[in-house]
C-alpha cells in the first residue's frame, strides 16, 4: 500500500565498504551493490539501508560527511547511485540511505571557514564553540566526554597562532557538532534531504537521532559516561530535538512514500515514545532486544518493552539483532555451533513478529564477528580509548560471496580487502549456501517468503503457554511460533501444521535452541 510499504517490510542493511567491491582496491562500492542486487532480490527483501557513502576523509568510515550531497570516489559516482537505485526499483526494492545530522567532518567546507573565522562569527556559530574555563582558557568548557573516549572538547589553534576556543565533539575530534540552534543548519539538512529523495530514495536511517541538540549552558555531567545512551546526561536526549524531528518529517511528508527510522539509544520507554508521534519519525530501533541474553525470560521481556514503546503510537515495532556497531548475534549467542542454531532460532523468532525487521549484511548466512590482529584495526575508537576498547571492526568484515580463499568473490581478482577476511569462510560463502538444503540462506529464503505469502502472519500477537525455558506467542491471523530456549527436546502443539523449523525436529520434538513455525 502506498505510503505505508514499510510497516512490514524486511530491511536488508548494507555496509556498502563490505558488500561488494566492483574495480579490485579491496572497498565494496556502488558499483558492486548493484551487481548483487539480484540475489537480494532473491532473498526476498522489500528493501536496503546503505551506510554512509558520502564524501569523507574516513576518520570515522563515512560517519564524518564532508559533502552530504555528493558520492566519495572510493564509493563510486552519482551516477553509480541513480544506476543502483534505478535497478533496486526496477527489482522491487526501495533504497534507503544514512543521514548524519549530528556532526560533520572537520574537512567540511563550513568547519574550515569556523577554523580561519574569528570567535563569535557567523561561520562559528555553525557549530558549538566555546571559551576554555580557568584563567587563561586551558581547560574544556564542560566535563562532557565522547562516546569514543577520551574529552568531548578539542581546542583550536586560531589564525594568529594563539590557543583558542574549543569545539565539542560528542564522537571523534574530526567529527565536530553541529549547532542546532542555528536556523542555517536545519535549512542545509532539508536541502540535504531533498537532494536524495529527488534522486529517488526512499527513505532515510538518522544516526544519533536522540543527539543533535544541546541544553542550553551546556551543564556539566553528573558522571562520567562514554556511550550512546540517553539516560539523563545532557548530551543525548535533549527535549529540544523534538522539533527537529518535526522539521525532518514536514518535509518527508513531502514526498508520500517516504520514511524514516531513528536510531535512538534511549531506555525509557515513555521517552522513546515520544520520537514515535505522528509528526515525527515513522520508526524507531528499540535496542533493548539486542541487549538481552539467550534467555526466554528476557527475551519475553524484550519483546514486550519494545511492543510497549509503540503502544499508542502510530508506528509498528521495529526488530533488529545484528547491525555495523553491535556484535553480530552469532557470536553473541554462543561459540561456534551453538550460537549458529541460536541465531538461526532468533531469526524465526523476529520474523514471526509483528511489524519491522532489520537483516545486517552477512545475517542470512550466519557471518559471526572476527578477531583481528591488532595492527589491521581501524574503528577510531581503538585509538581514542588508548588500546583499551577494540572497536567494531570485527563485525564489519567483508562478505564472502564464493568458496575458495580469500577474498572469496567479494573483490574481482585476488586483493587484500580494506579489513582481513578469515580462511575457512568457504561454508559461509553465499554460493556455497544458495539452495542448499539446511543452510542459514535457505532458513532466512523460505522464512521470508511464508511471511509474505501466508495470511496467518497478520494482525497481533498474544503469548501462549509454553514449556519451561520457553518461548509460545500466537499472531491474530493464525501463525503460532514455539522457541526452545533449553538444551532438550519439547513437545510441539498437537493438531497443527508444522511450516517451518529452524533446524529437524528430533522424533517429532522441537530440539533445545530451536524455533518452529505452526498454523
Amino acid at each position: 500500500m502506498a505510503g505505508t510499504w514499510w510497516r512490514d517490510a524486511v530491511f536488508y542493511q548494507v555496509y556498502v565498504r563490505s558488500f561488494a567491491d566492483s574495480n579490485g582496491d579491496g572497498v565494496g562500492d556502488l558499483a558492486g551493490l548493484k551487481s548483487r542486487l539480484p540475489y537480494l532480490a532473491d532473498l526476498g527483501v522489500d528493501a536496503l539501508w546503505l551506510n554512509p557513502f558520502y564524501r569523507s576523509p574516513m576518520a570515522d568510515h563515512g560517519y564524518d560527511v564532508a559533502d552530504p550531497r555528493d558520492v566519495d570516489p572510493v564509493f563510486g559516482t552519482l551516477a553509480d547511485f541513480d544506476d543502483m537505485v534505478a535497478e533496486a526499483h526496477r527489482l522491487g526494492i526501495k533504497v534507503t540511505v544514512d543521514l548524519v545530522p549530528n556532526h560533520s567532518s572537520d574537512q567540511h567546507v563550513w568547519f574550515q571557514e569556523a577554523l580561519t573565522a574569528a570567535p563569535g562569527s557567523p561561520e562559528r556559530e555553525r557549530y558549538i564553540f566555546r571559551d576554555g574555563r580557568g584563567p587563561d582558557g586551558s581547560e574544556a568548557p564542560n566535563n562532557w566526554t565522547s562516546v569514543f573516549g577520551g574529552p568531548a572538547w578539542h581546542r583550536v589553534t586560531e589564525p594568529d597562532g594563539t590557543p583558542g576556543q574549543w569545539y565539542l565533539h560528542l564522537f571523534a575530534p574530526e567529527q565536530p557538532d553541529l549547532n542546532w540552534d542555528n536556523p542555517e543548519v536545519m535549512a542545509d539538512l532539508e536541502k540535504t534531504l531533498r537532494f536524495w529523495l529527488d534522486r529517488g530514495a526512499d527513505g532515510f536511517r538518522i544516526d544519533v537521532a536522540h543527539g543533535l541538540a544541546k541544553p542550553p549552558g551546556l551543564p556539566d555531567m553528573e558522571a562520567v559516561k562514554e556511550t550512546l545512551a540517553g539516560d539523563g546526561h545532557p548530551r543525548f536526549d535533549y527535549d529540544g530535538v523534538h522539533e527537529i524531528h518535526r522539521r525532518i518529517r514536514k518535509v518527508l511528508d513531502e514526498y508520500p512514500d517516504s520514511m524514516a527510522v531513528g536510531e535512538i539509544w534511549v531506555q525509557d520507554v515513555e521517552r522513546l515514545k515520544l520520537y514515535l508521534r505522528a509528526d515525527e519519525l515513522h520508526l524507531a530501533f528499540n535496542f533493548v532486544i539486542v541487549q538481552a541474553r539467550w534467555r526466554a525470560d528476557e527475551l519475553r521481556k524484550a519483546i514486550d518493552d519494545s511492543r510497549d514503546t509503540v503502544s499508542g503510537t502510530p508506528a509498528p515495532p521495529c526488530w533488529v539483532w545484528s547491525n555495523h556497531d553491535i556484535v553480530r548475534h552469532v557470536s553473541r549467542f554462543g561459540e561456534g555451533l551453538v550460537g549458529d542454531r541460536r541465531a538461526r532460532a532468533a531469526s524465526m523468532l523476529t520474523f514471526a513478529l509483528p511489524g519491522v525487521v532489520y537483516v545486517y549484511y552477512g545475517d542470512e548466512v550466519g557471518l559471526p564477528n572476527v578477531e583481528l590482529p591488532d595492527e589491521v584495526l581501524q574503528d577510531p575508537t581503538w585509538e581514542r580509548s588508548g588500546h583499551s576498547v577494540r572497536g567494531r571492526d570485527a563485525c564489519r568484515i567483508p562478505m564472502p560471496w564464493t568458496p575458495g580463499e580469500p577474498p572469496y568473490g567479494f573483490s574481482p581478482e585476488p586483493v587484500d580487502t580494506w579489513l582481513p577476511q578469515p580462511a575457512g569462510w568457504s561454508p559461509l560463502a553465499v554460493e556455497s549456501q544458495v539452495g542448499v538444503e539446511g543452510s542459514t540462506h535457505t532458513l532466512y529464503k523460505e522464512a521470508i517468503a511464508l511471511r509474505k505469502a501466508r495470511e496467518e502472519f497478520s494482525g497481533e500477537m498474544t503469548w501462549l503457554d509454553a514449556p519451561e525455558g520457553c518461548l509460545a506467542f500466537r499472531r491474530d491471523g493464525g501463525l503460532t511460533c514455539l522457541v526452545n530456549f533449553t538444551n532438550h527436546p519439547v513437545e510441539l502443539p498437537e493438531h497443527r501444521e508444522l511450516l517451518l523449523t529452524s533446524v529437524p525436529l528430533v522424533d517429532g520434538k522441537l530440539p533445545g535452541d530451536a524455533a518452529a513455525w505452526l498454523v
